[in-house]
């Protein structure tokens, strides 16, 4: 299995002209990931962290191309990893709007803490499921058709909240107080310092 390093992840997400609110967003997924992870992997889940946080970083990595484009970037963003010889990243990215397939075994994947980190974090701040589902309803649920899809999404996030969290000690509200408070600023520091600059050589 080939997976990014996190400067790799960094560089990709340059390379894609990622803007800085979308990195933000990603950055923020990652963190509630990867706490996720640890956590489960205290309780006895065996998780692969470095397939998780890649997956993460990476899960919008062709969202900026979709604005223009209205491309399913699920799907593309899946193409591209696997194209570059990332399959299993690939994979999870695929899945981060919605699972392939929903509860198929007790034991909890990485594409479900992927896709329910996103569904976590509205831009860059940790928010309740039910802030963030509303904000995609109202968002992206402009034909009947959508919101129905949206909401059978929502119903399915529920039970998926529920069953992850059977797994932890703490409850989805205090996942944001043990997350704690502090922004992205670091880790988008260390973002900044891995893209290439004008003057710099590229490696």
């Amino acid at each position: 299995m080939r997976i990014p390093s996190r400067k790799q992840c960094y560089r990709l997400l340059y390379e894609m002209q990622m803007p800085d609110h979308i990195v933000a967003h990603s950055l923020q997924v990652c963190r509630v990931a990867a706490l996720l992870a640890e956590n489960l992997k205290m309780s006895g889940m065996t998780l692969h962290r470095d397939l998780i946080e890649a997956s993460a970083l990476l899960h919008d990595i062709t969202k900026t191309r979709s604005f223009k484009t209205n491309e399913n970037h699920a799907l593309t963003g899946n193409q591209l990893l696997s194209g570059l010889g990332y399959p299993e990243v690939g994979h999870i990215v695929g899945q981060h709007v919605r699972l392939d397939e929903y509860f198929s075994s007790e034991a909890l994947n990485e594409a479900e803490l992927v896709n329910y980190a996103d569904k976590r974090v509205l831009h860059d701040k940790v928010v309740s499921l039910g802030v963030r589902m509303e904000y995609i309803l109202n968002r992206y649920g402009k034909e009947p058709e959508h919101r129905q899809r949206i909401r059978w999404l929502w119903e399915k996030t529920e039970q998926l909240e529920e069953r992850l969290f059977s797994w932890l000690s703490f409850s989805p509200d205090e996942l944001e107080r043990i997350l704690g408070h502090a922004d992205c600023a670091v880790e988008f520091s260390a973002y900044r310092k891995a893209c290439p600059t004008d003057s710099s050589p590229d490696n």
